[in-house]
């Protein structure tokens, strides 16, 4: 879908006004909404717009797909590439969404699309993402990473970062970097990191990140990421130099935005409350 049929295509996508109702729906579900620019929000509805558009979705186990469902995912997946150059998701076709936690069947030849096994063993899934296949997602699990944002946890982050990392050809924890010192850089601090968390995960510590992404270089990415855009700040301070290689992959910062929505937020308080208390004072008789 790169040639003139597909630009026409998007042209009279993002030719549609965006839905008052689709806004509502992001900012409802996605945190980082209201810190961005207008700019900035402007670029996220047409990605979210082009995303929803030409992608195939699925409601599975009975689930109906309402907007609610497919706008709240496609918003978190967006934010990831809202910065990355190109066209986003292009080996992302279809999206399955089940209600809740399951066991996916054996897969056999021509199971969802295709014959290669999944990233994951078989068992209890929120979600998972195929090579050449179809990403899975379970709402439950996407309403609780609504519902608990800020907390490190985010199935709609993880899946799609397994995305960008097979865009490659590979899933091995490093994406489709610029260049060959960004390689270099990202291999160096990645690798460092990864050993480090997989050894603290190994003499039984606390870890900042997920244990779970001490499981292979690939889960560390989508670990990683999972934390990068839901706990930025705290990333930023217990693990700077994994923030810095993933503020120049995806070419966002979150705890930059985040820093300073804070503190817009705490200088208005401060100016209402000066106001208020520069008003003069009501008279008594005035609230008998």
């Amino acid at each position: 879908m790169f040639g003139w049929l597909a630009k026409k295509r998007r042209r009279k996508i993002l030719e549609a006004p965006f839905p008052f109702e689709w806004e509502a729906i992001i900012r409802s579900s996605l945190t980082h909404y209201k810190m961005l620019d207008e700019d900035q929000q402007r670029r996220l509805r047409e990605r979210i717009a082009v995303f929803m558009a030409e992608k195939n979705w699925e409601g599975c186990d009975g689930l109906e797909l309402t907007d609610e469902i497919r706008v709240a995912i496609s918003a978190m997946a967006c934010l990831l590439i809202l910065n990355l150059p190109g066209g986003g998701y292009e080996n992302v076709e279809s999206i399955l969404v089940y209600p809740s936690e399951r066991v996916l069947p054996e897969q056999k030849i021509g199971f969802f699309e295709t014959a290669l096994a999944p990233l994951e063993t078989p068992g209890p899934i929120s979600g998972q993402a195929f090579e050449q296949g179809p990403v899975i997602l379970v709402w439950d699990a996407v309403h609780e990473s609504i519902r608990y944002a800020g907390y490190g946890y985010n199935v709609v982050y993880h899946e799609f970062a397994h995305k960008l990392d097979m865009q490659d050809g590979v899933a091995d924890g490093t994406p489709r970097l610029r260049d060959r010192a960004e390689y270099r850089d990202w291999v160096k601090t990645c690798s460092r990191e990864y050993k480090k968390l997989l050894k603290n995960v190994e003499r039984g510590k606390r870890t900042f990140l997920d244990e779970y992404g001490a499981k292979d270089e690939a889960e560390f990415f989508a670990v990683a990421t999972e934390h990068f855009f839901d706990q930025p700040l705290s990333m930023r301070r217990a693990a700077p130099e994994l923030y810095r290689v993933l503020k120049n992959y995806y070419r966002q910062d979150p705890a930059a935005r985040e820093g300073q929505y804070a503190a817009a937020r705490e200088e208005q308080t401060r100016k209402t409350e000066a106001a208020f208390a520069k008003a003069p004072d009501a008279k008594k008789g005035d609230r008998e």
